[in-house]
Protein backbone atom coordinates (compact mmCIF):
# COMPACT_ATOMS: atom_id res chain seq x y z
CA UNK A 1 0.00 0.00 0.00
CA UNK A 2 1.28 3.50 -0.83
CA UNK A 3 2.77 5.42 2.29
CA UNK A 4 0.54 8.58 3.28
CA UNK A 5 1.98 11.29 4.28
CA UNK A 6 0.88 12.48 7.74
CA UNK A 7 -0.34 16.60 7.81
CA UNK A 8 -0.72 17.81 11.40
CA UNK A 9 -4.56 18.42 12.18
CA UNK A 10 -3.15 22.07 13.62
CA UNK A 11 -2.03 23.98 10.52
CA UNK A 12 -1.14 27.22 13.17
CA UNK A 13 1.18 24.82 15.36
CA UNK A 14 4.80 23.64 14.36
CA UNK A 15 5.80 19.85 15.60
CA UNK A 16 8.70 18.44 14.10
CA UNK A 17 9.72 15.35 16.24
CA UNK A 18 11.38 11.88 16.05
CA UNK A 19 12.05 9.85 19.42
CA UNK A 20 15.67 9.02 18.52
CA UNK A 21 17.17 10.04 21.33
CA UNK A 22 14.07 8.98 24.18
CA UNK A 23 14.16 5.85 22.75
CA UNK A 24 18.33 5.24 23.08
CA UNK A 25 17.61 6.03 26.64
CA UNK A 26 14.87 3.34 27.40
CA UNK A 27 17.14 0.47 25.32
CA UNK A 28 20.21 1.21 27.00
CA UNK A 29 22.11 2.90 24.37
CA UNK A 30 25.80 4.38 25.53
CA UNK A 31 25.59 8.17 26.90
CA UNK A 32 28.22 10.21 25.98
CA UNK A 33 31.27 10.13 28.15
CA UNK A 34 32.91 13.46 29.81
CA UNK A 35 35.67 15.32 27.60
CA UNK A 36 39.29 13.94 28.63
CA UNK A 37 40.32 15.67 32.12
CA UNK A 38 36.84 14.80 33.29
CA UNK A 39 35.72 18.47 32.00
CA UNK A 40 31.50 19.15 31.43
CA UNK A 41 30.68 19.21 27.99
CA UNK A 42 29.68 23.09 26.98
CA UNK A 43 29.84 25.38 24.10
CA UNK A 44 33.30 25.92 25.43
CA UNK A 45 34.61 23.00 24.82
CA UNK A 46 32.25 21.13 22.39
CA UNK A 47 31.64 22.36 18.74
CA UNK A 48 28.42 20.96 18.38
CA UNK A 49 27.30 22.83 21.34
CA UNK A 50 29.05 26.13 20.08
CA UNK A 51 27.07 25.76 16.92
CA UNK A 52 23.59 24.90 19.23
CA UNK A 53 24.68 28.28 21.43
CA UNK A 54 24.41 30.48 18.13
CA UNK A 55 21.36 28.89 16.98
CA UNK A 56 19.69 29.28 20.81
CA UNK A 57 20.99 32.46 21.36
CA UNK A 58 19.70 33.78 17.81
CA UNK A 59 15.89 32.19 18.74
CA UNK A 60 16.08 33.86 22.13
CA UNK A 61 16.07 37.14 20.40
CA UNK A 62 13.62 36.13 17.94
CA UNK A 63 11.11 36.04 20.65
CA UNK A 64 9.29 38.88 20.99
CA UNK A 65 6.97 37.71 24.00
CA UNK A 66 8.00 35.06 26.85
CA UNK A 67 5.09 35.97 29.38
CA UNK A 68 6.46 32.18 31.35
CA UNK A 69 10.45 33.42 31.03
CA UNK A 70 10.84 30.02 29.29
CA UNK A 71 13.65 31.45 27.66
CA UNK A 72 15.07 33.59 31.03
CA UNK A 73 18.07 30.71 31.51
CA UNK A 74 19.26 30.22 28.29
CA UNK A 75 22.55 32.58 29.27
CA UNK A 76 25.78 31.20 29.37
CA UNK A 77 28.02 28.23 27.64
CA UNK A 78 25.87 25.31 29.12
CA UNK A 79 23.34 24.82 26.72
CA UNK A 80 22.18 21.65 27.83
CA UNK A 81 21.19 23.07 30.99
CA UNK A 82 18.81 25.83 29.56
CA UNK A 83 15.18 25.24 30.12
CA UNK A 84 13.51 22.65 27.33
CA UNK A 85 17.35 21.82 25.95
CA UNK A 86 17.91 18.23 25.61
CA UNK A 87 21.37 16.81 24.86
CA UNK A 88 21.88 13.09 24.11
CA UNK A 89 25.00 11.19 22.53
CA UNK A 90 25.76 12.22 19.21
CA UNK A 91 24.73 9.87 16.20
CA UNK A 92 27.75 9.30 14.72
CA UNK A 93 29.97 10.23 18.00
CA UNK A 94 28.82 8.43 21.18
CA UNK A 95 31.14 10.22 23.74
CA UNK A 96 30.30 13.84 22.19
CA UNK A 97 26.92 15.68 23.53
CA UNK A 98 24.38 17.47 21.10
CA UNK A 99 21.30 19.45 21.24
CA UNK A 100 18.60 15.88 20.56
CA UNK A 101 15.45 18.09 21.52
CA UNK A 102 13.66 21.75 22.07
CA UNK A 103 10.94 21.63 24.07
CA UNK A 104 8.92 24.54 24.62
CA UNK A 105 5.13 23.01 24.09
CA UNK A 106 2.82 25.15 25.48
CA UNK A 107 4.90 28.69 25.92
CA UNK A 108 2.75 30.86 24.66
CA UNK A 109 5.93 32.28 23.16
CA UNK A 110 5.57 34.93 20.55
CA UNK A 111 7.49 35.68 17.57
CA UNK A 112 9.61 34.25 14.49
CA UNK A 113 11.85 31.43 13.69
CA UNK A 114 15.60 32.59 12.63
CA UNK A 115 17.64 30.93 10.06
CA UNK A 116 19.70 30.15 12.42
CA UNK A 117 18.03 26.93 13.33
CA UNK A 118 19.21 25.20 10.56
CA UNK A 119 22.60 24.83 12.96
CA UNK A 120 20.99 21.90 15.12
CA UNK A 121 21.73 19.78 12.75
CA UNK A 122 21.59 16.80 14.98
CA UNK A 123 18.16 17.75 16.13
CA UNK A 124 15.45 14.98 16.62
CA UNK A 125 12.72 16.95 18.58
CA UNK A 126 11.66 20.34 18.03
CA UNK A 127 8.17 20.81 19.56
CA UNK A 128 6.77 24.26 19.48
CA UNK A 129 3.14 23.64 19.78
CA UNK A 130 0.89 26.16 21.40
CA UNK A 131 2.83 28.69 20.89
CA UNK A 132 2.46 32.01 19.21
CA UNK A 133 5.35 32.04 16.21
CA UNK A 134 4.54 33.74 13.33
CA UNK A 135 6.04 34.30 9.33
CA UNK A 136 7.65 31.71 7.84
CA UNK A 137 9.60 28.41 8.05
CA UNK A 138 13.54 28.99 7.86
CA UNK A 139 14.55 27.88 4.39
CA UNK A 140 17.50 26.10 6.57
CA UNK A 141 14.87 23.59 8.37
CA UNK A 142 16.34 20.81 5.88
CA UNK A 143 19.52 20.50 7.31
CA UNK A 144 17.86 19.12 10.56
CA UNK A 145 18.47 15.69 8.74
CA UNK A 146 16.75 14.10 12.07
CA UNK A 147 13.46 15.45 11.41
CA UNK A 148 12.66 13.85 8.31
CA UNK A 149 11.34 10.24 7.95
CA UNK A 150 13.52 7.35 8.85
CA UNK A 151 13.98 4.02 8.53
CA UNK A 152 14.12 2.54 12.45
CA UNK A 153 13.98 -0.44 12.35
CA UNK A 154 13.06 -3.19 15.31
CA UNK A 155 10.60 -2.80 18.27
CA UNK A 156 9.88 -0.52 20.31
CA UNK A 157 10.96 -0.71 24.19
CA UNK A 158 7.20 -0.94 26.13
CA UNK A 159 8.77 1.65 28.60
CA UNK A 160 8.50 4.53 25.96
CA UNK A 161 5.72 5.18 27.27
CA UNK A 162 6.14 5.28 30.87
CA UNK A 163 8.34 8.55 29.82
CA UNK A 164 6.87 12.01 30.83
CA UNK A 165 6.69 13.00 27.20
CA UNK A 166 3.68 15.32 25.97
CA UNK A 167 3.88 13.84 22.34
CA UNK A 168 5.38 10.87 20.74
CA UNK A 169 5.73 10.56 17.07
CA UNK A 170 7.41 7.59 16.08
CA UNK A 171 5.33 7.61 12.36
CA UNK A 172 6.80 6.62 8.57
CA UNK A 173 9.50 4.03 10.58
CA UNK A 174 9.98 0.52 10.02
CA UNK A 175 9.51 -0.29 13.89
CA UNK A 176 7.94 -3.53 13.98
CA UNK A 177 5.69 -4.25 17.39
CA UNK A 178 2.34 -4.87 19.12
CA UNK A 179 1.69 -1.82 21.30
CA UNK A 180 2.22 -2.91 25.06
CA UNK A 181 -0.58 -2.28 27.16
CA UNK A 182 1.91 0.27 29.21
CA UNK A 183 0.80 2.98 26.36
CA UNK A 184 -1.71 3.65 28.68
CA UNK A 185 0.65 5.22 31.08
CA UNK A 186 1.34 7.74 28.66
CA UNK A 187 0.46 11.09 29.45
CA UNK A 188 1.40 12.88 25.76
CA UNK A 189 -1.34 14.88 24.82
CA UNK A 190 -0.12 13.63 20.64
CA UNK A 191 0.34 10.33 19.70
CA UNK A 192 1.29 9.39 15.94
CA UNK A 193 1.80 5.69 14.66
CA UNK A 194 1.10 6.70 11.40
CA UNK A 195 2.98 4.41 8.14
CA UNK A 196 4.44 1.41 10.51
CA UNK A 197 4.22 -1.97 10.89
CA UNK A 198 1.61 -3.22 14.48
CA UNK A 199 0.68 -6.26 14.99
CA UNK A 200 -2.25 -7.01 17.35
CA UNK A 201 -4.73 -4.37 18.61
CA UNK A 202 -5.39 -1.34 20.44
CA UNK A 203 -5.17 -2.10 23.65
CA UNK A 204 -7.94 -1.15 26.41
CA UNK A 205 -5.26 0.69 29.01
CA UNK A 206 -5.47 3.10 25.69
CA UNK A 207 -8.82 4.37 28.11
CA UNK A 208 -6.61 5.46 30.67
CA UNK A 209 -5.40 8.52 28.79
CA UNK A 210 -8.78 9.79 28.70
CA UNK A 211 -7.79 12.96 30.57
CA UNK A 212 -4.80 13.99 28.13
CA UNK A 213 -4.81 12.73 24.92
CA UNK A 214 -5.89 14.78 22.47
CA UNK A 215 -4.79 13.32 19.02
CA UNK A 216 -4.05 10.11 18.00
CA UNK A 217 -2.88 8.89 14.51
CA UNK A 218 -2.92 5.97 13.41
CA UNK A 219 -3.13 5.37 9.80
CA UNK A 220 -1.58 2.94 7.90
CA UNK A 221 -0.28 1.36 10.32
CA UNK A 222 -0.82 -2.47 10.26
CA UNK A 223 -3.28 -2.54 13.27
CA UNK A 224 -5.15 -5.28 12.50
CA UNK A 225 -8.65 -5.60 15.17
CA UNK A 226 -11.75 -4.53 16.25
CA UNK A 227 -12.35 -1.48 18.33
CA UNK A 228 -12.12 -2.06 21.96
CA UNK A 229 -14.70 0.19 23.71
CA UNK A 230 -12.10 1.81 25.80
CA UNK A 231 -11.46 4.36 23.07
CA UNK A 232 -14.75 6.11 23.67
CA UNK A 233 -13.33 6.86 26.79
CA UNK A 234 -11.07 9.54 25.52
CA UNK A 235 -13.15 12.62 26.01
CA UNK A 236 -10.30 14.88 25.51
CA UNK A 237 -9.74 13.74 22.11
CA UNK A 238 -10.22 15.77 19.18
CA UNK A 239 -8.83 13.68 16.33
CA UNK A 240 -9.03 9.88 15.72
CA UNK A 241 -7.19 8.93 12.15
CA UNK A 242 -7.66 5.52 11.99
CA UNK A 243 -7.82 4.83 8.45
CA UNK A 244 -6.06 2.17 5.99
CA UNK A 245 -5.93 -0.38 8.16
CA UNK A 246 -7.26 -4.04 8.67
CA UNK A 247 -10.11 -2.85 11.37
CA UNK A 248 -13.35 -5.20 11.42
CA UNK A 249 -16.01 -4.95 13.95
CA UNK A 250 -18.38 -2.17 14.74
CA UNK A 251 -17.86 1.02 15.33
CA UNK A 252 -17.90 1.10 19.18
CA UNK A 253 -21.39 2.54 20.80
CA UNK A 254 -19.18 4.30 23.93
CA UNK A 255 -17.97 6.80 20.84
CA UNK A 256 -20.34 8.91 21.29
CA UNK A 257 -19.01 9.91 24.82
CA UNK A 258 -15.78 11.39 22.28
CA UNK A 259 -17.27 14.96 23.14
CA UNK A 260 -14.30 17.15 22.29
CA UNK A 261 -13.81 15.23 18.64
CA UNK A 262 -13.65 17.31 15.52
CA UNK A 263 -12.41 14.93 12.90
CA UNK A 264 -12.70 11.13 13.04
CA UNK A 265 -11.30 9.41 9.79
CA UNK A 266 -11.68 5.50 9.68
CA UNK A 267 -11.99 4.96 6.15
CA UNK A 268 -10.51 2.01 4.31
CA UNK A 269 -11.26 -0.45 6.74
CA UNK A 270 -13.58 -3.59 7.04
CA UNK A 271 -15.58 -1.74 9.57
CA UNK A 272 -19.61 -3.04 8.99
CA UNK A 273 -22.59 -2.75 10.68
CA UNK A 274 -24.68 0.60 11.85
CA UNK A 275 -22.74 3.53 12.39
CA UNK A 276 -24.17 5.23 15.69
CA UNK A 277 -25.73 7.86 15.88
CA UNK A 278 -24.69 9.33 18.98
CA UNK A 279 -21.11 9.56 17.15
CA UNK A 280 -23.05 11.32 14.10
CA UNK A 281 -24.35 13.90 17.26
CA UNK A 282 -20.97 14.57 18.74
CA UNK A 283 -21.19 18.66 19.00
CA UNK A 284 -17.82 19.51 18.12
CA UNK A 285 -17.74 16.70 15.32
CA UNK A 286 -16.31 18.79 11.85
CA UNK A 287 -15.60 15.75 9.95
CA UNK A 288 -16.53 12.40 9.50
CA UNK A 289 -14.87 10.22 6.86
CA UNK A 290 -15.84 6.57 6.75
CA UNK A 291 -15.53 5.55 3.05
CA UNK A 292 -14.28 2.32 1.62
CA UNK A 293 -16.10 0.38 4.72
CA UNK A 294 -19.21 -2.62 4.60
CA UNK A 295 -21.65 -0.09 6.79
CA UNK A 296 -24.79 -1.17 6.06
CA UNK A 297 -26.92 1.97 7.29
CA UNK A 298 -26.46 5.29 8.88
CA UNK A 299 -28.35 7.95 10.84
CA UNK A 300 -29.47 10.61 8.67
CA UNK A 301 -27.71 13.07 10.80
CA UNK A 302 -24.76 11.71 9.95
CA UNK A 303 -25.14 13.65 6.57
CA UNK A 304 -25.24 17.13 8.62
CA UNK A 305 -21.54 16.84 9.55
CA UNK A 306 -19.76 19.59 8.04
CA UNK A 307 -17.88 17.45 5.67
CA UNK A 308 -18.70 13.68 5.41
CA UNK A 309 -17.58 11.33 3.41
CA UNK A 310 -19.60 7.88 3.26
CA UNK A 311 -18.73 6.54 -0.49
CA UNK A 312 -18.12 2.71 -0.83
CA UNK A 313 -20.00 1.35 1.56
CA UNK A 314 -23.03 -0.73 1.52
CA UNK A 315 -25.67 1.55 2.78
CA UNK A 316 -29.14 1.57 0.62
CA UNK A 317 -30.30 4.95 -1.39
CA UNK A 318 -27.02 6.96 -0.84
CA UNK A 319 -24.77 7.63 -4.13
CA UNK A 320 -21.54 5.66 -4.97
CA UNK A 321 -21.93 2.77 -2.74
CA UNK A 322 -20.29 -0.64 -3.66
CA UNK A 323 -21.71 -3.53 -6.08
CA UNK A 324 -23.95 -5.45 -4.53
CA UNK A 325 -21.99 -8.51 -5.11
CA UNK A 326 -19.02 -6.91 -3.24
CA UNK A 327 -21.56 -6.20 -0.25
CA UNK A 328 -22.86 -9.82 -0.30
CA UNK A 329 -19.81 -11.54 -0.43
CA UNK A 330 -18.35 -9.70 2.54
CA UNK A 331 -21.74 -10.70 4.19
CA UNK A 332 -21.11 -14.66 3.72
CA UNK A 333 -17.94 -14.13 4.84
CA UNK A 334 -17.41 -15.76 8.39
CA UNK A 335 -17.83 -13.18 11.25
CA UNK A 336 -14.93 -11.88 13.04
CA UNK A 337 -15.03 -13.07 16.63
CA UNK A 338 -12.98 -10.16 18.91
CA UNK A 339 -11.94 -11.21 22.90
CA UNK A 340 -12.85 -8.14 25.53
CA UNK A 341 -9.55 -6.57 24.66
CA UNK A 342 -10.73 -5.97 20.79
CA UNK A 343 -8.86 -8.05 19.55
CA UNK A 344 -9.57 -11.21 17.23
CA UNK A 345 -10.33 -14.32 19.33
CA UNK A 346 -9.65 -17.64 17.50
CA UNK A 347 -12.42 -19.47 16.03
CA UNK A 348 -14.78 -21.85 18.01
CA UNK A 349 -13.90 -24.99 18.57
CA UNK A 350 -16.41 -27.42 16.08
CA UNK A 351 -17.61 -30.61 17.45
Amino acid sequence: MKKEEVASPAAATVVLLLLSSSLAAVSGQPQPQPQPGGSKQTAANNPRLQKAYVALQALKRAVTEDPKNLTQSWCGPDVCGYFGVYCAAAPDEPREQTVAGVDLNHGDLAGTLPEELGLLADLALLHLNSNRFAGTLPESLPKMRLLRFNELRGPVPPALFDKPLDAVFLNDNAFDFELPDSLGNSPASVLVLANLRLRGCIPRSVGRMAGTLAELVALNSGLRSCLPQELGWLRELTVLDLSSNQLQGMLPESMAGMHSLQQLHVARNELWGHVPEGVCALPALRNFTYSYNYFCSEPSRCLDVRHVDDRQNCIAARPDQRPADQCLAFLHRPPVRCDDSGCFAPPPPHY
